[in-house]
């Protein structure tokens, strides 16, 4: 397939996992576009002592790969954590090619991952409300499409962090400071609106600010939703996620999210208009709504005093 544009990087971060590390490589090379593709690996080093030989033998495989058309190792000599080292590292990637495709050490692709990347790459390039591109999706067990939508590809509000894209004039439209949060914070209609597409999104926010998580991806997300923005997801996955196996810093062990027969399409059909399908995004939904044990709990917690105060105290700057 002939594309009008450059190849977007592959940018892949790895830590601790070297045989997890090893599948996301090898089904990279798989990848028809892979010999033609310039591949930066970011290693992150040993927050623990008891990390250390498994961050080594993941640098000395990654010093073993052969197959692309470039390959740059950066090690870093200290932990810089998650977000911070995705954030560094997309940043010094993209500011050098204006786009990147991300990955992670526990996401095995399609052979035609990489096609369908770029291949949208080149359809949405002028399209500035199109922030993002995700070879993701759900399994059918957790959200079903219905056979009668005739696209192979839907937008969506939240962004993915199981495989994604972007554009450098996107992503320097991220604030990471989250400047506005204290208007957010007090604005109940907002929160709704950000949770259209989860009902986790608004808190998962607050806790980012409040040091409670380490995730680059809610700013990224709340970056998209600042803009009026979307992320293209395919209707059927290019992307497996084999980390939610306990092995994962932050993730436990669950297998609902596995996929089987990733997606072989190279040109997927595009809508001719942007804009939600409300129905595909009910089911979406589905899969972030909130257990009601826990909204209850959750709920009385907000109510007492102390919460209240740690609230003010916390985000009166």
């Amino acid at each position: 397939m002939e594309l009008k544009m450059k190849l977007a990087p592959i940018v892949l971060f790895v830590y601790n996992r070297p045989v997890h590390t090893k599948r996301t490589v090898e089904s990279l090379l798989n990848n028809t576009l892979s010999s033609q593709s310039i591949l930066y690996i970011f290693s992150d080093a040993q927050k623990r002592e008891e990390d250390k030989s498994k961050v080594e033998e993941v640098r000395k495989y990654i010093h073993s790969i052969e197959g692309f058309k470039e390959i740059h190792l950066i090690e870093r000599k200290k932990n810089l954590g998650l977000a911070k080292s995705i954030i560094s590292g997309v940043t010094e990637v993209i500011d050098k090619y204006d786009t990147v495709i991300v990955l992670e050490d526990d996401l095995v692709t399609s052979p035609k991952f990489l096609t369908y990347m770029n291949y949208l790459f080149n359809e949405y390039d002028n399209q500035k409300n199109i922030f993002s591109i995700t070879g993701y999706n759900h399994p059918k067990s957790l959200m079903k499409i219905s056979d009668n939508y005739p696209y192979d590809v839907y937008f969506n509000p939240r962004a993915c962090s199981w495989s994604w894209g972007t554009w450098k004039d996107r992503w320097d439209k991220v604030d990471w400071e989250v400047t506005d949060l204290k208007n957010f914070i007090q604005n109940k209609d907002l929160q709704k609106k950000f949770n259209y597409s989860g009902e986790d999104k608004s808190e998962m926010l607050m806790k980012q600010m409040r040091g409670e998580i380490d995730s680059w991806a809610i700013r990224w997300d709340y970056t998209h939703f600042k803009n009026d923005s979307f992320c293209v997801y395919p209707v059927k996955s290019y992307v497996d996620n084999i980390g939610n196996d306990s092995t994962g810093v932050h993730c436990g062990k669950n297998t609902r999210f596995n996929q089987l027969n990733l997606n072989l399409l190279e040109t997927p059909k595009v809508p001719p208009k942007i804009e939600i399908n409300h129905e595909i995004m009910s089911d979406f939904r589905k899969v972030y709504k909130e257990n009601i044990f826990k909204k209850i709990i959750y709920g009385v917690i907000k109510d007492t005093s102390f919460y209240k105060y740690y609230r003010k105290i916390r985000y009166q700057k």
